[in-house]
């Protein structure tokens, strides 16, 4: 099997977040996905200073042609998926640029030093209008809201990659999620996943 061809090669893709969101699960699901896929997949990550609620960052590089270097170059992500929404202004701060998209989760982790008076965290409006500003184009994603009526907030991480199957052109479809899911989580736990998968799918299409 060849893997299809990418609009942009090699495409570059950043997850962010803070530490217990499932960051690094859902770079290593994309990746086993576009794997199977004979894509070239290389991932990157960066911890914060601790491990459960300090910045979490992804860099997927993903080509048909090599294997890339596993940090993105400053300036040339293509999609970003923040699944803490302030978490995207650190990433394109380094790595935006005017063809940049975005896909955010609505709903914040606030740090210490917001929960304790020291900064001030901005709203979602002023979140929504910086990415206006940032991006080319931008789209406000309620994953944990929905993960919590499903049971469990960490499902918001798959919503994402739900959502990213919608509006890029990585092939990430449902049968080649269904199939990977399978191989990394225990039976129990596929079905969830793949309601959790399907719903950031329809939210974007």
């Amino acid at each position: 099997m060849t893997a299809p061809q990418l609009p942009i090669d090699p495409y570059n893709v950043i997850i962010t977040g803070v530490g217990g969101q499932g960051n690094v699960l859902a770079s290593r699901l994309m990746g086993r996905m576009l794997v199977a896929q004979d894509y070239y997949v290389t991932i990157g990550e960066t911890f914060g200073a601790s491990q459960r609620g300090g910045s979490v960052m992804s860099h997927l590089r993903i080509s048909t042609r090599s294997a890339w270097s596993p940090q993105i170059p400053h300036g040339r992500a293509h999609m970003v998926i923040a699944i803490e929404p302030s978490e995207a202004f650190r990433v394109l701060a380094v790595y935006g640029n005017a063809e940049i998209q975005v896909i955010w989760n609505t709903r914040p982790i606030h740090p210490v030093s917001v929960i304790t008076g020291q900064a001030v965290y901005p709203s979602l409006e002023e979140i929504a209008q910086g990415l206006n500003e940032l991006s080319a184009q931008n789209w406000p994603l309620e994953a944990t809201s929905q993960a919590q009526t499903m049971g469990n907030p960490i499902l918001g991480n798959i919503m994402m990659v739900g959502a990213l199957s919608a509006v890029s052109d990585l092939p990430l479809g449902s049968d080649i999620f269904e199939e990977t899911i399978n191989e990394m989580m225990p039976p129990a736990k596929v079905p969830i996943n793949l309601q959790a998968f399907s719903w950031g799918r329809a939210a974007l299409t």
